[in-house]
């Protein structure tokens, strides 16, 4: 799977055209904090499940299910790989103002769910979204264990609940189920879900259109630290993926999938984390907007660099 960069950067013009439209629906205040929260709670339990429910083959395929299980696979050895290069970036060491667990949230966990389906899905399709489940799995698994840790500093049950109650992953986990039984349901089940799931893509990139509409980037960008993160994970995440997976000889589609979805800014859940569990909810926030927009320039270089 070679990666086409025209057509990659058409995609991504599209993401970007909606992105404006969430921005703009922020601004004039059409959409305010309540909706934007029950838009995400509907995109998290619901539509986004649906989607990667589907995106299994409706027919069992010995390659399509190796492709998959080497997602799952690569999905491990990043998160293992980026917790591990995390500690050390941001560590009291090199790092020692009060955000250095944001930051290290930061670096591992990026905007694979709301950013990473719709270019993923609409630049390769099936092939593309086959290894995508595969990681979606290790890293909710990471990002509702190791992420919570980060803020909360203790294992405890709501660990493990967050990772077996995730709907991600149980939908996943069923569409294997379904995949590798060659299990074929009813059609108007086919279509239902469907339909839900179609509307993953637009809603997510809105979600963050709105995000960046509250922000204040005239004050962030004097945030030297903020502006530092930011650059750091989008050029560390990507490097150190695309250098691990091709040393360790994973298939092409597994490294472009990976290498392109850690091109992407940090995850909109450390603003969330941190809110609910006693972190630094402003600058998490704002680290969030800065990445989103310096990803606008450094993405593409990173693709060009590693994948064109």
């Amino acid at each position: 799977m070679e990666l086409e960069l025209t057509n990659f950067y058409s995609r991504l013009g599209t993401i970007a055209l909606i992105l404006v439209l969430g921005f703009y629906l922020g601004k004039k205040k059409i959409i305010n904090h309540e909706i934007n929260n029950g838009l995400v709670n509907l995109l998290l339990s619901v539509l986004m499940p649906a989607s990667l429910f589907l995106a299994f083959p409706t027919e069992y395929d010995e390659t399509k299910s190796q492709m998959f299980f080497s997602g799952l696979a690569a999905g491990f050895v990043v998160m293992l790989a980026l917790i591990f290069l995390s500690r050390i970036i941001f560590s009291k060491l090199f790092y020692k103002g009060e955000f250095r667990f944001e930051s290290q949230f930061a670096l591992i966990f990026n905007n694979a769910t709301f950013l990473g389906y719709p270019i993923i899905a609409s630049t390769f399709k099936e092939q593309g979204i086959i290894p995508y489940c595969g990681f979606i799995i290790a890293f909710n698994i990471a990002l509702f264990s190791y992420g919570v840790y980060l803020f909360k500093r203790k294992v405890d049950k709501e660990l493990f609940t967050g990772i077996v109650k995730n709907p991600n992953i149980i939908a996943v986990v069923l569409g294997v189920i379904v995949f590798m039984a060659g299990i074929k349901l009813p059609t108007f089940v086919n279509d239902a879900v469907g339909y839900v799931g179609n509307a993953t893509t637009g809603l997510s990139v809105i979600c963050i259109g709105y995000m960046l509409s509250r922000a204040d980037f005239k004050a962030i960008l004097k945030k030297w630290r903020i502006m530092a993160t930011a650059l750091i994970q989008l050029v560390v995440g990507p490097l150190a993926t695309w250098g691990l997976l091709t040393f360790l000889r994973f298939p092409v589609e597994v490294i472009t999938v990976c290498t392109l979805i850690q091109a992407l800014p940090t995850a909109t859940s450390l603003g969330l984390f941190a809110a609910k569990y006693g972190g630094n909810e402003i600058e998490s926030s704002e680290l969030v907007a800065v990445s989103t927009l310096l990803s606008i320039a450094t993405m593409p270089i990173m693709v060009a660099l590693l994948l064109g």
